[in-house]
């Protein structure tokens, strides 16, 4: 362990080699990928009712302009892909669950947007409640996903704080879409 707390990238004793430069430029991509193709399925379950049901409805005060959405979330994605993959190259007897726990919050971040946004049609506000639980669900599985990627990397831990602070933003607005509509 550094000083700083944070764990080598082959923990002393392990018997593992650090990967190699090309492995790990790999793998970063592939987390980038990762995020990005979490980001394109929720930009398809979105675009048409962005457009749709939800340019009339009754959206919070404090909801930002539509454009703010797509830059915040490019950051957020590529911030989610650089700490997953500072946790992955570590090797550590507690990379595995972290990274599972990572996982379980992709899924949700991706359930959100068709319950959010594609499911409004069909279901109306119990749409918007069911989007309200999930992202609820995705702030919890986002915390515990910190506190298992700070001790393995605490850059890693911190770069998802944005994350989780804008999940509860897009909670209150999620929250004021399913009261008034």
């Amino acid at each position: 362990m550094r000083p700083d707390g944070e764990e080598t990238t082959a923990p002393a004793g392990t018997g593992r080699q650090p990967y190699s430069a090309g492995v790990q430029v790999a793998a970063l991509f592939g987390f980038l990928v990762a995020s990005l193709v979490v980001a394109a399925l929720g930009g398809l379950a979105s675009a048409a009712n962005v457009t749709g049901w939800y340019a009339t409805a009754d959206k919070a005060p404090w909801s930002p302009p539509n454009g703010v959405f797509g830059p915040v979330w490019s950051v957020l994605y590529t911030a989610m892909a650089v700490a997953a993959w500072l946790v992955w190259r570590k090797r550590t007897s507690r990379t595995r669950p972290a990274m599972a726990v990572y996982v379980l919050q992709l899924v949700l971040n991706l359930a959100w947007t068709p319950a959010f946004f594609a499911l409004y049609p069909a279901l109306g506000t119990a749409a918007l409640w069911l989007g309200l639980v999930v992202i609820l669900a995705l702030i919890a599985a986002v915390a515990v996903t910190v506190l298992y990627f700070g001790p393995i990397s605490r850059t890693a831990g911190l770069l998802l704080l944005p994350y989780i602070s804008w999940l509860v933003f897009a909670a209150s607005l999620n929250w004021w879409a399913a009261a008034h509509n």
